[in-house]
């Protein structure tokens, strides 16, 4: 559960792609998430959604709050609720430095990608975040548009 290791064993059920974006990211980790049955069943098809979601301390723990795990149909009245708080699992060391860089440094705790390990976990890659300024959105959106270009001007020149 320390920071990212590379792999690429990993089924990918949701991304949060406006999160790099928005945010300037710091410090990627790892962390698991602590799920019922008919959320694990239903993540396996594959239609949540954390593009909202965000986490947070509360009580030396850390939660995923707001993150869509859309109902699980075949599991009638067991069902769980699609946007409760659920319990990401990471070292508690870890948890304390991360709650106090959200609370002195004023950075934000920002889910980018959930996904199953090669072992079949369901994992959440967690990003230590500062959110961006207006202009800073505008100069990633100049230096992504001039890669763009700069691509297309050396492919034909090429």
């Amino acid at each position: 559960m320390s920071a990212k290791k590379g792999g690429d064993d990993r089924k990918v059920v949701a991304d949060n792609r406006k999160a790099r974006f928005n945010y300037e990211i710091e410090q990627v980790f790892e962390a698991g998430i602590e799920l019922k049955g008919t959320e694990v069943k239903s993540l396996r098809e594959g239609r949540s959604n954390i593009a909202e979601s965000y986490a947070a301390e509360r009580g030396g723990q850390l939660w995923l709050y707001n993150a869509y795990i859309p109902e699980y149909l075949q599991a009638n009245r067991f069902n769980h609720e699609t946007r409760r708080p659920r319990r990401l699992l990471m070292h508690r060391r870890e948890i304390g430095k991360l709650a106090s860089a959200v609370q002195k440094d004023g950075k934000t705790l920002i889910p980018l990608r959930l996904y199953f390990n090669e072992q079949g976990r369901a994992k959440l890659e967690l990003a230590l975040a500062r959110g961006k300024k207006l202009h800073d959105k505008r100069e990633t959106e100049k230096k992504r548009d001039w890669d763009r270009e700069k691509g297309r001007l050396l492919k034909t020149a090429g």
